[in-house]
C-alpha cells in the first residue's frame, strides 16, 4: 500500500484521522460515495512482511524494546509476546502521564492499520439491553440509538468481511450475519458440556474471524485494515494516504463553528502543516482522538471549539478483566488448531448474573488445546492448557478522564494525562468472574494453575515477575486494550459531545468514530461496533441530511 505522490494541501472532501478499524471503514465509505478522502496516520506504511516480521527476529526486538524502556507498559499485554513488536508504539518517543497510584496501560499502534494488525479479530453486537445504559452519580446513561439502528451496519460488515459465528439465540447478545461457527477443540467440546449441564451456563462458539490461510506469509489478515477496507478504498482512486503524520489539533474558521481541516506534524522533522477538507472524521483511538478534541478547544485558542457539556474527556472506560489459566486432561485430538477470533468460546453472561452486587455485564472468553508449547517445554505432558478471561462493563464516572498535560512530545506537541481507576463496582465485578471462572474449571474436571506451573519458559520468565495479566486481581485500566469514552454521544449537547450521528454538536462537520464516542462501555470486544458506527455516520454526512 502505497502513499503515492500527493498533493497534501488539498482542499480534500473528507480528512479522515487513523487508518485503523473505524478509519479504514470511514474511508472506505466516503471513497466509495464520491468523496475524495485523505487517510492520516501518524506512523510508516509498512509492508505486510515488515508488520509480522519473523519469531526469532521478533524475539530479538521484544528484548531491545523491554531492556530499552520503549515497551515498558505495553508489554504487560499477552498480544505482545506474540505480535511484532514493531506494532506497539515507542513510548520513548511517544510519551504519555497518568498518577503514580493510578496505572494506565495504553497500548498504540502507530502505523498504516493501526491496532487493527494486532487486534484478536471478536466481532459481537450490542443489544438494546446494553444501549440502555447504567445509572451513575444519579443520571441514567444510555445511547441515543437502539440495536435496530446498527443492523444493517452490522450485518453488511459481517457479510462482507466473512466473520464467523453461530445461531445462538441470546436476547442480550444479536445473532450476526455470518458463516457457520468454526469447529470446538475436543477438550472445549467437553467444557461446554459439562459447564452446561453442571452450572447451565451458556457456552458458544466465538464470533469473529478465523486462521490465516497455511502458506501465505505476505497475507494482510482480513481483520485489519490493510486486508479489507483500505484496499477498497484505495481502489476507487479518489483515496490517499499520508502516512508518518500525527494530527496536533483541528484547523477551525474564524468563528470556530466549523473545522476547515487539521494541523499535522511530520514526525520525521517536526514541521507542521495544515491540510484542509470539508469534513473532518476523527479515528485516531480512543485516547488520541480525545487529545486532538482538547488540544482543539477554545480553552487552547481563541477560535477553538466549544463544548457546552462540559464533557469532553471525562468518563473513560475499558473493560475490566481477570485470566485463569488452567491444565485439562488430554484427549485425542488431531493438530492444535489456531487461537482466533472465531476460534476460541464464550460464556456470555451479558447482565445474567446471579447474586450480583454490581451493575453491568460481563462475558468469559476461553479456549482449550490451542496455544500448548511442545510438549517438552510443558511442566504437565499429559495435559493440555486452557485459559478464561472475563472482561466486564465499566461505569462511565466523570472523575476518569483524560487531560492535557504541561509535558510535550519531542516535537512539542502536549501529551494526554489520564487519570483513570476502577471504582468498588468494577472491584466487585472481579471478585464474582473470579467466582464463575473457578466454578467453570471445576465443573469441566480442569484445575487451575500460574503460566509457570504449565510451561518451561527459560527466555520468557524472567519477565513474568509482577506480570499484570498473571495475577488474581483486576489488571488497571487500559490492559484490556477496549478504552472507550471521552467524548460521548447523546441527545442533547448539554450531557454529551457528539450527537447520535457522532458529529460535534458545535461542528458538526467533525465525526468522532472511534471509541471516543461511547458513552458506557458494555461489556463486548467493542471494535465491530465502532466499525458500524463508522458506516453509519459516514452514510448520513454523505448524504447530507440533517437528522
Amino acid at each position: 500500500m502505497s502513499s503515492r505522490s500527493i498533493n497534501n494541501d488539498g482542499p480534500w472532501d473528507a480528512i479522515v484521522v487513523g487508518s485503523g478499524a473505524s478509519g479504514g471503514v470511514a474511508a472506505m465509505t466516503l471513497a466509495e460515495g464520491g468523496a475524495r478522502v485523505l487517510v492520516v496516520e501518524a506512523g510508516p506504511d509498512l509492508t505486510s512482511t515488515q508488520a509480522f516480521g519473523a519469531e526469532l527476529g521478533n524475539l530479538v526486538r521484544r528484548i531491545i524494546g523491554l531492556t530499552s524502556g520503549s515497551h515498558r507498559r505495553q508489554s504487560q499485554h499477552p498480544g505482545y509476546w506474540k505480535a511484532n513488536p514493531r506494532l506497539y508504539a515507542d513510548e520513548r518517543i511517544h510519551p504519555y502521564e497518568h498518577p503514580v497510584d493510578q496505572p494506565f496501560l495504553w497500548t498504540r499502534g502507530l502505523q498504516v492499520g493501526g491496532r487493527s494488525l494486532t487486534w484478536g479479530g471478536i466481532t459481537l453486537r450490542l443489544s438494546d439491553e446494553d444501549l440502555v445504559g447504567v445509572a451513575v452519580e444519579d443520571e441514567q446513561v444510555g445511547w441515543p440509538l437502539r440495536s435496530s439502528d446498527l443492523t444493517p451496519h452490522y450485518a453488511e460488515l459481517e457479510r462482507w468481511l466473512g466473520v464467523h459465528g453461530g445461531r445462538d439465540g441470546l436476547n442480550h447478545l444479536p445473532d450476526g450475519d455470518t458463516q457457520p461457527a468454526l469447529p470446538a477443540t475436543p477438550a472445549e467440546q467437553r467444557f461446554a458440556e459439562a459447564v452446561q449441564q453442571q452450572l447451565g451456563y451458556p457456552v458458544i462458539p466465538s464470533r469473529g474471524f478465523g486462521p490465516s490461510p497455511q502458506g501465505q506469509v505476505t497475507w494482510w489478515p482480513r481483520s485489519s485494515s490493510c486486508g479489507s477496507s483500505l484496499p477498497r478504498a484505495m481502489a476507487t482512486g479518489r483515496t490517499q494516504l499520508l502516512p508518518g503524520h500525527l494530527v496536533e489539533r483541528l484547523l477551525m474558521d474564524a468563528g470556530g463553528n466549523k473545522a476547515i481541516g487539521v494541523v499535522a506534524v511530520d514526525q520525521a522533522n517536526g514541521n507542521h502543516k495544515e491540510l484542509k477538507a470539508d469534513l473532518v472524521v476523527l479515528a485516531a483511538s480512543t485516547i488520541q482522538t480525545v487529545s486532538i478534541l482538547l488540544r482543539s478547544c477554545r480553552r487552547e485558542q481563541s477560535n477553538g471549539l466549544e463544548d457546552p457539556s462540559g464533557r469532553l474527556g471525562t468518563r473513560l472506560m475499558d473493560h475490566v478483566s481477570t485470566s485463569q489459566f488452567f491444565s485439562f486432561p488430554e484427549l485425542i485430538q488431531g493438530d492444535q488448531p489456531s487461537l482466533t477470533g472465531a476460534g476460541s468460546f464464550f460464556v456470555p453472561f451479558g447482565r445474567n448474573l446471579s447474586s450480583a452486587d454490581f451493575q453491568g455485564g460481563y462475558g468469559l472468553w476461553g479456549g482449550i488445546g490451542r496455544f500448548d508449547p511442545p510438549r517438552w517445554l510443558r511442566r504437565r505432558p499429559s495435559s493440555i492448557t486452557g485459559f478464561l478471561i472475563g472482561h466486564g462493563e465499566v461505569l462511565p464516572r466523570a472523575e476518569n478522564r483524560v487531560t492535557l498535560s504541561d509535558c510535550t512530545d519531542r516535537w512539542g506537541v502536549r501529551v494526554p494525562s489520564i487519570s483513570c481507576r476502577w471504582s468498588a463496582n468494577e472491584l466487585a465485578m472481579v471478585r464474582h468472574m473470579r467466582v464463575s471462572i473457578q466454578a467453570c474449571i471445576d465443573a469441566a474436571g480442569g484445575e487451575a494453575k500460574s503460566i509457570k506451573d504449565l510451561f518451561h519458559l527459560p527466555l520468557v520468565e524472567p519477565f513474568l515477575d509482577g506480570a499484570v495479566a498473571l495475577s488474581d486481581g483486576a489488571a488497571p485500566p487500559g490492559y484490556y486494550i477496549h478504552e472507550v469514552g471521552g467524548a460521548a454521544m447523546g441527545a442533547s449537547e448539554t450531557n454529551s459531545v457528539v450527537d447520535s450521528f457522532n458529529r460535534l454538536w458545535r461542528a458538526p462537520n467533525v465525526l468522532v468514530v472511534d471509541g471516543a464516542c461511547w458513552p458506557t462501555s458494555a461489556w463486548q470486544s467493542p471494535t465491530l461496533t465502532m466499525m458500524a458506527l463508522s458506516r453509519r455516520a459516514c452514510l448520513v454526512a454523505l448524504s447530507g441530511r440533517d437528522e
